[in-house]
């Protein structure tokens, strides 16, 4: 654990003898100061006018586009995440702040006639003041970035607490944004706990990613304040494979959503349900599929499953495995990084950490169930709610899992990893709480409505 008087330190997940940065965690206090001076600037940012916060998250997105060779090679290096994702997560960066940089343009309410007699009723949005946000590393500029940019679309100021394992990104993200928006409205605040539970506790509104533990008692601190407060937490996601599936297409995207980024995704998938007669040629494709994926070095173009964020996770999947049957597994390839191989499990016993735990690695289990209605059972066994995969050929079956499954997301035929970010972005029990995240979801939840009762002015 990070304390107020530790280094925040950030080492390459492929070679942890690279220290990518090593800062001074600010401690409480100066948390506290600075989401102050957010404060202080708030107020302007907002009432520069739409035009003005239109433009900064334009030129956002441009120069994030104009750096976006430096950026996905320092999400390489920092988080280890593949060249080809990171490439992509960078894209996805720069599209998320030219899409709200059109939402200051936005009607922001609308107006009524009264019940009776003369007059108008108003209803506006007006921005909460300090939004607080508290990110993982996983998605070191995409998910700052979904956050942010509707926060400060909608007038907020933004003081943002990255994971320490992703703090190097996080400081370039806001020399791009700070060179867009006025002194103070925009802040990275590196740490740990400490300043993250002083952001909790000093912010007006607070957005959380990350663990379910965490986001609980993010959620405690938040709610016994009266603040707006969302989190993202958990998943342990389903991809359900009926026997009238492309078998083949299907092995092809579970694959990727096992094993891409070494599993390190809220949305990656944890468990395959194999229906009936999908059981056999699904456990044959699959295997093959996964012992083809390529693990290694995350600047490689070719790789997929790079290693994983520190040693901690890594031993946590090797935990996870032990004494299971494996129809794929294999050492970890590398003796220098955190690496770990995908693997594949079987015969896994009702009560098992990995039917009711996140182990957010390259990691899955294989199930069988004898129908349709059994494969959703299982599928909704877990605390868990964030998104589930049907794979079909068949219309009626995909709406008969849609109207059956208690996910907050799902995805027909495709790998249950993937985000629209124009679309609304969370889960259901355990993996979320709160309003959504992305598309106009954000821009409500970055703000409060507010109802105006214009009476006219009586006579003298």
């Amino acid at each position: 654990m990070i304390t107020a008087l530790d280094p925040v330190v950030s080492r390459n997940p492929a070679d942890p003898s690279d220290v990518v940065v090593r800062t001074a965690a600010p401690g409480a206090f100066a948390a506290v100061d600075t989401v102050e001076r957010a404060r202080t600037a708030q107020p302007g940012w907002r009432l520069g006018g739409a035009a003005a916060r239109a433009g900064a998250l334009g030129a956002v997105a441009s120069a994030v586009e104009a750096a976006a060779d430096e950026l996905a090679a320092l999400a390489v290096r920092e988080v280890g995440k593949p060249l080809t994702e990171a490439r992509a997560e960078v894209a996805r960066t720069a599209a998320i702040w030219r899409y709200y940089a059109e939402a200051p343009y936005a009607a922001e309410g609308s107006v009524h006639e009264p019940a009776a007699g003369a007059g108008l009723l108003l209803t506006r949005r007006r921005p909460h003041g300090v939004a607080g946000l508290v990110t993982p590393w996983n998605f070191p500029f995409a998910i700052p970035s979904w956050k942010a940019a509707p926060a400060l679309a909608t007038g907020n100021a933004v003081v943002l607490k990255p994971a320490p394992e992703a703090t190097a990104c996080a400081l370039r993200l806001a020399e791009i944004v700070q060179q867009a928006v006025p002194d103070g409205v925009f802040t990275v605040l590196p740490g740990g706990a400490s300043e993250g539970n002083a952001v909790v506790s000093a912010a007006d509104a607070v957005s959380f990613t990350g663990s379910t533990v965490v986001g609980h008692a993010v959620v405690a601190r938040a709610a016994a304040r009266g603040i707006p407060v969302q989190a993202e937490m958990g998943g342990l996601n389903a991809a359900i494979v009926l026997p009238d599936a492309d078998i083949a297409t299907a092995a092809a995207h579970l694959a990727a959503a096992i094993a891409g980024y070494a599993g390190q995704k809220c949305t990656a998938t944890s468990r395959v349900i194999a229906v009936g007669a999908a059981l056999a040629p699904l456990r044959e494709a699959l295997a093959e599929r996964l012992r083809s994926v390529t693990v290694g070095d995350p600047a490689d173009p070719a790789t997929a499953c790079g290693p994983l964020i520190d040693e901690r996770a890594r031993d946590r999947v090797a935990d996870s495995r032990q004494g299971l049957p494996e129809l794929v597994g294999a050492d970890a390839p590398h003796d220098d990084g955190w690496y770990a191989a995908p693997a594949l499990v079987t015969d896994v016993p009702p009560g098992h950490r990995l039917l009711r735990e996140e182990v957010f690695g390259p990691l899955a289990v294989l199930l069988g169930a004898a129908d349709l209605d059994h494969a959703v059972r299982i599928a909704n066994s877990t605390p868990y709610g964030l998104v589930t995969s049907v794979h079909t050929a068949s219309l009626d079956t995909a709406l008969h899992g849609l109207d059956h499954l208690d996910t907050g997301m799902i995805r027909v035929n495709a790998p249950s990893t993937g985000v629209d970010f124009h679309l609304p972005f969370g889960g259901s029990k355990a993996s979320s709480h709160g309003p959504r995240e992305q598309g106009q979801a954000a821009l409500e939840f970055y703000t409060s409505s507010r109802t105006y009762t214009l009476a006219p002015a009586l006579s003298p």
